[in-house]
């Protein structure tokens, strides 16, 4: 059981508090469960599970909670607002990677069961593009879980000069830091990684991140539009998301950006309004499996497309056909829980769960690696986001999933819901 010893401290924890807050009356048992959720948040700052932290609950379309807890860092010196913006990690790969395939497919331009190599060039001869589109995006394609593409580029001297220079020009112009710049043919780089790393030849269910690499090539070449107009275009500005974006520098002060890692390996400085991961870092900040910023509410004006049969006022944004498809579990025979890019509930709940008990078989979402989790329940027609800054100071600090405090507070929301439909 994972982190079963700080588990039992949170059960002791919400036992204790929980005399605090019985009530008999319907308005005071919500009360009850909004304080226990409270005190959950306080005590995983305490704990140092994340130093700040937003959640959003929507029902119904209606908002039944949205507050904020916490500072963007441990020295208590800016607090966390509900309209700040977090690093959304893997949650960029269902809501801007997958996204963008579910409108492609809608469209009739990609089909789920051809192969990887019809749609990536240079991928024809590679046994990894002999998987399908399907399984890739289920996670059943065995590919590697990740790369450190970062590593093979410094040596030690230091930063390859065949991969960075100080200062920004027409070859290297993709900024890493201050004073560290990329160039731009780094993409070939990455691409050719993905063809060489080492994959399951039996293709079992396997969690990996190196196909969402890959979407952005894949979109511009079925839709003659870059990954992030199409993006724009096709749902972000229809939606009215102003945040959820990639490079937020670009469009907002730091001050509105929750920071992420002290990155003491790679670009050796505290990350701030750039992306987390090193590879979609690599690739400009824009990727198909990290990059995405957002707040709490424009993320949910994306993701209310999903709970709403893929409608945002009168424009159809996808066909629920395809909602359906895509959050449905593919592979279920193969001990794979997933849907096409969603997460799905375990097949069978146990305490490794992201997610509370009573989210239904229907429901679906997605974690991420800087501590959020965003989860829609079309059964219950419940949309719960948790966003959190777990990786400040290290990536090392893992309290968040050893006292499993997204599950705690996300079936605390459930119980909410419970209450407040009794009324």
């Amino acid at each position: 059981m994972r982190g079963s010893a700080n588990q039992a401290l949170l059960i002791t924890f919400l036992l204790c508090i929980g005399p605090y807050f019985s009530f008999s009356q319907n308005n005071g048992r919500s009360d009850s469960i909004l304080l226990k959720i409270d005190s959950i948040f306080q005590y995983a700052i305490e704990e140092r599970a994340f130093p700040g932290a937003v959640i959003y609950v929507n029902r119904e379309d209606s908002v039944l909670l949205h507050k904020s807890y916490g500072y963007h860092t441990y020295d208590s010196i800016r607090p966390v607002r509900t309209h700040h913006i977090f690093d959304l990690a893997s949650v960029t790969k269902v809501t801007a990677g997958t996204l963008l395939l579910m409108k492609l497919y809608d469209q009739g331009l990609i089909d789920l069961d051809r192969t990887v190599a019809d749609y990536i060039p240079g991928f024809g001869m590679n046994k990894r593009g002999k998987a399908t589109i399907r399984e890739t995006l289920a996670h059943q394609a065995g590919w590697r879980p990740w790369i450190p593409y970062y590593q093979a580029m410094i040596g030690e001297d230091g930063y390859k000069k065949r991969f960075f220079r100080q200062d920004s020009s027409e070859n290297f112009p993709i900024k890493v830091k201050d004073g560290l710049y990329l160039t731009g043919k780094n993409y070939k780089y990455i691409k050719k990684q993905i063809k060489r790393s080492d994959f399951d030849v039996n293709r079992g269910y396997r969690y990996s991140g190196l196909f969402f690499y890959l979407i952005p090539e894949l979109v511009q070449e079925l839709s003659g539009s870059s990954f992030q107009d199409f993006l724009a275009d096709s749902v972000y500005n229809i939606v009215g998301s102003k945040t959820t974006g990639f490079n937020p520098l670009e469009r907002f002060p730091d001050s509105l950006i929750v920071p992420t890692e002290l990155d003491t390996f790679f670009r050796n400085d505290q990350i701030h309004g750039t992306v987390h991961d090193e590879g979609a870092i690599l690739m400009g900040g824009i990727s198909g499996n990290a990059g995405l910023f957002s707040n709490a509410e424009d993320l949910a004006k994306v993701w209310s497309v999903f709970l709403n049969e893929g409608q945002h006022d009168t424009i159809s944004i996808l066909s629920p056909h395809v909602i359906d498809l895509f959050t449905t579990v593919q592979f279920p025979n193969n001990d794979n829980r997933r849907g096409l890019g969603f997460d799905k509930p375990l097949l069978k709940y146990d305490s490794t769960s992201n997610v509370a008990m009573s989210a239904s078989y229907r429901s679906f979402g997605h974690t991420g690696y800087t501590g959020p989790l965003i989860w829609a329940d079309p059964e219950n027609d419940m949309l719960f986001i948790f966003l959190s800054n777990r990786v400040y100071p290290s990536r090392n600090q893992r309290q968040l999933y050893e006292l499993n405090i997204r599950p705690a507070i996300h079936q605390l929301c459930y119980d909410l819901v419970d209450v407040l439909s009794a009324n």
